[in-house]
């Protein structure tokens, strides 16, 4: 998920504008997770096993 949806539940503003301590600190530890940080781990898995998939696909069409 990203911080610019969020809303803080100590000051009740968007976390992205990290108007208190708590905003700001979640702000900063969202920004470090990178791009894959938001994903749940079966999301992941997902993700891996359409990778696999087609690979798989294209090793067939090349070999062919």
């Amino acid at each position: 998920m990203t911080y610019d949806r969020l809303v803080c539940a100590n000051c009740a503003a968007p976390v992205s504008e990290g108007r208190c301590p708590v905003c700001r600190a979640n702000r900063e530890r969202l920004q470090q997770e990178g791009p894959f940080g938001g994903l749940s781990p079966v999301a992941l898995l997902t993700l891996l096993v359409v990778l696999v998939a087609a690979v798989t696909v294209l090793a067939a069409y090349q070999t062919a």
